[in-house]
């Protein structure tokens, strides 16, 4: 197959579905997996596509992430359920990491944890926890202002201040190969160094996050315990394979 017939392929390909894994690729065209990440390299300097771990997307569509007013009313049964289940496995006494992002904030409206402290990088959970009267901490650091998440280098000095008995975090995409993914490589940042700082990590995903791939890995899916409202069929036997689910 000549160089163009590959690359009309890939892009069709990328046209279709917004992302393409490497491997699928590969048993497309029936190329190399040499050959393909050639092409992609090349495809990328003409700005055609944007190479993310593992595969290919489109430019521009992997980094782009919808503010928090936009998602705010999406999915807002389903994050509901989500969130009350979360705030089930909260218990009396303990520390916890809560992340920036819509689930998160409507957990705590179902917190009956008492005597609970919380470390947060979201404006509003902040504002939510002081007005249940939950002790809590707001990282400092640069505000993102479409999503009201604090990051950035000093946020990410401050969060080593603390430990956490258990975190709870926000993604955009659940993947078996490409584990938990978000637009933004320095918010996955804070999300990964909370998860490390953390004795128990839980990500919190509706069912419209599966398959979903963006721009920067968190990490691995048998890293946490994922909290679904539902698993998919297509994707149950691929994910629960890798990790524990809490599904609702």
């Amino acid at each position: 197959m000549l160089t163009e017939e590959r690359y009309n392929l890939i892009l069709q390909r990328l046209h279709d579905q917004g992302i393409v894994k490497l491997q699928e690729l590969v048993d497309l065209i029936g190329a190399s997996e040499s050959t393909i990440r050639r092409d992609l390299v090349d495809l990328e300097s003409r700005r055609l596509l944007k190479r993310v771990h593992g595969g290919a997307s489109l430019p521009g569509e992997k980094s782009k992430e919808p503010g928090i007013e936009e998602k705010t009313f999406k999915n807002v049964q389903e994050k509901a359920a989500i969130a009350r289940m979360a705030a089930k496995q909260l218990q009396d006494g303990e520390c916890i990491y809560l992340d920036a992002g819509t689930t998160t904030l409507a957990m705590i409206s179902f917190i009956e944890a008492r005597d609970i402290t919380v470390v947060t990088n979201g404006l509003s959970h902040v504002e939510a926890l002081v007005s249940k009267q939950i002790r809590s901490y707001l990282l400092g650091g640069m505000m993102k202002t479409h999503t009201k998440a604090v990051i950035g280098s000093i946020a990410l000095q401050n969060i080593d201040n603390f430990r956490f008995d258990k975190c709870f975090l926000g993604t955009n995409g659940v993947d078996p190969e490409m584990g938990y993914t978000t637009p933004d490589p320095e918010e996955a940042l804070i999300k990964r160094r909370a998860h490390e700082l953390s004795g128990q990590s839980y990500v919190l995903a509706d069912a419209s996050k599966f398959g979903e791939i963006t721009f920067a890995k968190l990490f691995d899916l048998e890293e946490a315990v994922l909290i679904t409202d539902r698993m998919p069929e297509r994707w149950r036997t691929s994910i629960t394979q890798k990790t524990n689910i809490i599904e609702g």
